[in-house]
């Protein structure tokens, strides 16, 4: 990326999620959304149209296009892996929604790939780069909690067929609580604690089929293809322990709920799913919480696509990484086989922790 001014990118799927990513990175001065792509050419139409975006077109469209050097990835998870895949052959940088793959050797193989090609994968969730995250972790980093021992994570609710209007993917093979909204937890553990060695799990699917619940196809059934209830156990290779629950299978709506504890004190962390939010602190003998303001930027999705093209450019690593994810990847896995085995599964994958954010950095201001 020595091409002067923003980094060209180019959207490819322009689903529910698009929304966000494109209200945002049209705002970031470092980028530039040249095209959106879809292979529904109408979507991909109304959406640069909504976004003041200059092309439209099919995914082949932006993979040509002389303009984009970066492909965002927002395709559905079954698809992730070949998209990323032709846009590193057609010489590009990718940022991906999770999960990076399916699978952890799809994983393996477009991290080699883009390292073969000069090209870096970068992957979802940016969550742990927004202001509440990154405070936690500098928060950690000074000792204000000591010596971090353990983490409890609890996601549960009935599940987004309520709510969403094309809901199946998310029950399908490569989502579900785990694969869904697991990402944000574990990338969040995985930012604090580092990489894991090992997991355990139990796994349940209580019903077979789910109705839409709004939306034009509101009373539509469709099957059920993954586990909806996970519980897991986790071990880093620095000694810290996690216990997590993942659920849509719960009347009662609870979600971002992640507590560190340490030595000294337990760390309340902000939602993982969000950008921003206080932190809350309790030290041994407090009788309540003492909260703390988060500082930083909380900009939304598409930030961790900044840090990816400001790294670039800077020579240094980028935060939200292909190898944490394919890490996190290998971890959603290794849980899904535990629930089956009924025993402890190794997670080998490894990764550097990336260094915190300042809490100056803002990706509305355009980099020197």
């Amino acid at each position: 990326m020595s091409r002067p001014g923003p980094a060209g990118v180019g959207v490819i799927g322009c689903g529910n999620i698009s929304k966000q990513y494109l209200g945002n990175l049209t705002r970031f001065p470092d980028v530039e959304v040249v095209i959106c792509a879809d292979l529904d050419a109408d979507r991909a139409k109304a959406q640069a149209a909504a976004y003041g975006v200059p092309e439209w077109g099919s995914p082949g469209d932006a993979l040509a296009h002389p303009g984009v050097q970066l492909v965002v990835n927002l395709t559905v998870p079954a698809a992730h892996a070949e998209v990323t895949a032709a846009a590193i052959a057609a010489g590009r940088h990718v940022w991906s929604e999770k999960p990076l793959t399916l699978d952890v050797a799809a994983g393996r193989g477009l991290l080699s790939q883009a390292e073969a090609a000069g090209v870096r994968i970068g992957c979802a969730p940016d969550t742990v780069l927004g202001a509440g995250l990154q405070s936690a972790r500098r928060l950690i980093d000074s000792g204000a909690i000591g010596t971090p021992l353990t983490a409890l994570a609890l996601l549960q609710g009935p599940g987004p067929q309520s709510w969403h209007p094309d809901p199946e993917f998310l029950f399908a093979p490569g989502a579900g609580p785990l694969f869904d909204l697991g990402p944000y937890y574990l990338s969040v553990l995985a930012t604090l604690f580092g990489p894991a060695r090992r997991v355990a799990a139990i796994g349940r699917r209580p019903r077979e089929s789910r109705v839409i619940g709004s939306g034009p196809r509101a009373g539509t059934e469709f099957g059920v293809a993954v586990p909806t209830y996970v519980a897991a156990l986790a071990e880093y290779t620095a000694g810290q322990a996690a216990s997590l629950l993942f659920s849509w299978d719960s009347p009662l709506s609870r979600s971002g709920f992640v507590e560190i504890s340490g030595t000294e004190a337990t760390l309340a962390v902000p939602d993982p799913n969000r950008f921003d939010g206080d932190l809350r602190i309790r030290r041994a003998g407090d009788a309540d919480w003492t909260v703390i303001p988060a500082e930083g930027a909380a900009a939304g999705r598409g930030t961790g696509v900044v840090d990816m093209v400001r790294a670039i450019r800077a020579g240094t690593a980028h935060r939200a990484s292909g190898e944490m994810a394919l890490h996190v990847l290998e971890m959603m896995t290794a849980i899904e086989r535990s629930a089956v085995s009924a025993a402890f599964e190794p997670v080998e994958t490894r990764f550097e922790a990336p260094a915190p954010l300042d809490a100056q950095w803002d990706p509305y201001a355009a980099a020197n």
